[in-house]
């Protein structure tokens, strides 16, 4: 078993998921686009999974390769047709990917949030044995603001209605992170983007007020991550 991964900056990478693919001996290769590195064939893959990034949807001038990108997601979902998973700007790729659209998040959604399950999204192997609210991580100001068709909505807030969506029937994506580690905000807090959106949200000590409200949750947050890895693999087999 194989995953192939997207990324788009150095720091957003599978996160948590890396420590359980190595506990269950799987094998996974990333893509580092944002580096010009080009995107192999599907043929060894059983999986793909699209991280986030600092980079919108529509900035295709700025980065050509999402163009490719969307495109391989497309073919991935369409043509292969094995389980995919997109995470925060992944998850806005996806809907991109297949008709929908993408616009600002008003308010900015950063911080330990809510997110609650639709009935739908109860009903969904990807959410199995998970609780209806669940508390994540946000760091987002652009969300899904129209669904691609074949779309079903598996998750909202009350300022974000698309929180967790599944297009088609092995497509999942969150707008929330899933992939949290100990040293993620931290990591992700040395990015001049990322610190200039938190700052403009939460201001001047937004830094230590997410860490301090992350690390109070991070034991329900890792256990979450672990039923939802463990939901995803079994779509695999």
């Amino acid at each position: 078993m194989r995953i192939l991964v997207f990324k788009h900056i150095e720091c957003e990478h599978p996160g948590i998921f890396r420590k359980f693919l190595k506990e269950d001996d799987i094998q996974w290769d990333a893509v580092e686009l944002d580096q010009g590195e080009p995107i192999p064939v599907f043929d060894d893959y059983d999986a793909l999974w699209v991280m986030g990034g600092p980079m919108d949807v529509w900035e295709v001038e700025e980065h050509p390769w999402l163009v490719a990108e969307k495109q391989a997601i497309r073919r991935w979902i369409n043509q292969i047709g094995r389980p995919f998973l997109g995470v925060c700007l992944g998850h806005q790729l996806l809907a991109d990917a297949f008709g929908g659209t993408c616009g600002p998040q008003n308010p900015a959604e950063i911080g330990v949030m809510n997110v609650q399950l639709t009935d739908a999204g109860m009903a969904d192997p990807i959410f199995k044995n998970m609780h209806r609210v669940q508390k994540c991580l946000q760091w987002h100001s652009v969300c899904v603001t129209q669904l691609p068709e074949n779309t079903t909505v598996l998750a909202s807030s009350d300022d974000c209605r698309v929180q967790a969506m599944r297009v088609g029937d092995q497509a999942w994506s969150m707008q929330y992170h899933v992939e949290l580690e100990p040293d993620t905000v931290d990591n992700w807090g040395e990015i001049p983007a990322y610190k200039r959106a938190l700052e403009n949200t939460l201001g001047p000590t937004g830094l230590a007020d997410i860490k301090a409200d992350t690390d109070a949750s991070m034991d329900q947050i890792l256990v979450n991550a672990r039923q939802l890895y463990n939901n995803f693999m079994t779509q695999m087999k």
